[in-house]
């Protein structure tokens, strides 16, 4: 499959939304405040480098949000559609990132993946992001319209 991995912007949004509802547990990870179009226009204009599609066509088939506070990055979301996997795409889209990053100065890079999502953490495994188990993820949502988790 041919494709190329670009810069995404506020248009790409439905087609991202789209492709995030396509399995379960990217929308686990959704919440209607952050993942809105509006919550993403300002992710974007945040993060303008460093967040990345890779489109097959006119179809978006992967996505990557990484964004950085000028000391350290998270990836958002990472995402490919269920019938682009085993492609190597998402290792390309990280790739992608990492290097936009580093262009930044950014140094390290963290991201969250449900515990019982085998097929995620095996692939971050792969992609060199060891586990971290002697830190406490805490969680306080501003808004009571954003799910604080289990």
């Amino acid at each position: 499959m041919e494709y190329e991995i670009r810069l995404v912007t506020i248009e790409d949004y439905d087609a991202i939304f789209a492709l995030w509802s396509s399995t379960e547990q990217s929308r686990r990870a959704l919440n209607p405040v952050d993942d809105s179009r509006e919550g993403i226009e300002k992710y974007l204009k945040r993060n303008p480098t460093t967040c990345f599609a890779a489109v097959a066509g006119d179809q978006i088939i992967g996505v990557i949000l990484t964004g950085h506070d000028g000391r350290r990055a998270i990836v958002h979301h990472l995402c490919v559609h269920p019938d682009c996997r085993r492609m190597g795409i998402a290792a390309k889209l990280v790739a992608r990132a990492e290097e936009a990053l580093k262009q930044e100065g950014i140094q390290k890079i963290f991201g969250l993946v449900f515990r019982d999502n085998d097929p995620a953490n095996a692939f971050w495994e792969e992609q060199g992001y060891s586990l971290r188990t002697n830190l406490n993820y805490r969680n306080k949502s501003l808004n009571e319209a954003i799910p604080t988790g289990e």
